[in-house]
């Protein structure tokens, strides 16, 4: 699973953001649920994932503070 870079990132509206942190939220649910199951072969998915997560919230909460 590729990393979405943060420069990427940037060019999305704040409703793509948010539609992909979504996805991806989900996506991490649905792996952890594998992993769980012993399905999942590729467990480093889940921290790639978490690390992505982690960057989309940052941008959201960056374009909130400079709102206001």
């Amino acid at each position: 699973m590729k990393s979405r870079k943060a420069v990427d990132l940037r060019s999305l509206s704040t409703q793509e953001l948010q539609g992909f942190l979504k996805e991806s939220e989900d996506n991490v649910t649905r792996l952890r649920f594998q992993l769980t199951l012993g399905q999942l072969q590729d467990s480093s998915s889940i921290k790639t994932l978490r690390k992505d997560i982690a960057r989309m919230k940052t941008l959201l909460h960056e374009r909130t503070s400079n709102a206001n």
